[in-house]
């Protein structure tokens, strides 16, 4: 079925292996060589090049298709933050919502840090998602109070550092690669990597605390199983 599918067309690799790498790459914080080392391991040789132009295709097709997938099933309680981030020496912000259970609603890299940015993510999401949220939790800064004001007036906001941990919280992943990759090359470049981490994590995003390991691994084996029919394997 897969050697059929026109998204692998005109491809050397099989689509196993090229979703695989595309998995490994976006799925754990690897640079692109430790990804052509694990595959070299198992006797594929491709370079980090390449997984980087396999990632950058077909990881679109697939959070394209997550996203898609998802569309409805979000909460209404948005947390919105922001997280200063250095490219090429100079000082932008990673703008991110998340819903109440942790899923990335939208990511945004931007130079600044004010009401105009703010109001440009909160357009952004009410574009992405078709509706307003019941309620949105931010930090202190002023930015968001009067974004919200003119974006969504009728929306309850709640403004304070200690209700916003899991907005917080959802930086890590991008810190982590942050880390590994030695920073990003570009606000582009982030853009790019993070509108398509953002929607395969979302697929990741398994819960781990108040379940049972073998319900854990039933979560696991379905969305691992969703993932193939995603990448069309």
């Amino acid at each position: 079925m897969t050697a059929l599918d026109p998204l692998y067309r005109r491809h050397r690799f099989p689509a196993d292996i090229i979703a695989h790498a595309v998995w490994l790459y976006i799925r754990f914080p690897l640079s692109l060589r430790m990804v052509e080392d694990m595959l070299a391991a198992r006797g594929i040789l491709v370079s980090h090049q390449t997984v980087r132009l396999w990632a950058e295709k077909f990881g679109r097709s697939f959070a394209n298709e997550i996203h898609r997938r998802s569309s409805g099933q979000f909460g209404d309680k948005w947390h919105l933050d922001e997280a200063v981030i250095s490219i090429r020496g100079k000082k932008h912000w990673l703008w991110r919502a998340v819903d109440e259970n942790g899923f990335v609603l939208e990511v945004l890299v931007q130079s600044r840090r004010n009401a105009k940015a703010a109001k440009r993510l909160m357009r952004k999401l009410l574009k992405s998602h078709g509706r307003a949220p019941r309620v949105m939790v931010t930090d202190k800064l002023r930015s968001y109070g009067a974004a919200k004001r003119e974006i969504m007036p009728g929306v309850e906001h709640r403004s304070h550092k200690g209700l916003n941990n899991r907005a917080e919280n959802s930086h890590q992943p991008v810190r982590r690669r942050e880390r590994i990759m030695k920073g990003s090359k570009s606000p582009r470049h982030l853009q790019r990597f993070v509108s398509i981490h953002d929607p395969i994590a979302n697929l990741f995003n398994i819960p781990r605390h108040d379940i049972s390991s073998s319900h854990h691994r039933e979560l696991r084996a379905a969305t691992m199983s969703m993932w193939a029919e995603i990448a069309r394997i």
